[in-house]
């Protein structure tokens, strides 16, 4: 959901998401696809990957959903460090997984994620 949604933000950006544990090629959840739909956003294409060394590399910022997810990227790829940025930072909270969780969850998770990406576009002027 935040893959599409910061699509939507910036068409002109390359964009793209990936995980830390092994979904690769796994569609977008019946849910998330519903909700982004309702929004305008088209997300049955995506497919997910693992991050890997090479899309670091690349990445000029690299947003995680939760504190956790942050240090993990960072043990990973310390090369990293500098570039990654909790989607939730601005307002102090994580955004949880809503996988195999109801669709009033992924509804709430849609709100963070939208929260998040209007709080980075306000607080981090280098984006727009």
């Amino acid at each position: 959901m935040a893959e599409g949604l910061l699509k939507e933000k910036f068409p002109e950006k390359t964009i793209t998401s990936a995980g830390l544990r092994g979904m690769t090629g796994w569609t977008a959840d019946p849910s998330s696809i519903r909700i982004m739909a309702k929004h305008g956003i088209d997300i049955t294409s995506h497919r997910g990957r693992n991050l890997t060394r090479q899309m670091v590399e690349e990445a000029d910022l690299i947003l995680t959903m939760e504190e956790q997810q942050t240090r993990t990227v960072e043990s990973r790829f310390p090369e990293a460090k500098g570039k990654i940025m909790r989607l939730g930072e601005y307002g102090n909270y994580d955004i949880a997984d809503p996988f195999n969780r109801s669709i009033e969850f992924f509804k709430k998770t849609y709100e963070l994620i939208e929260k998040g990406v209007d709080q980075l576009i306000r607080n981090h002027p280098g984006l727009n």
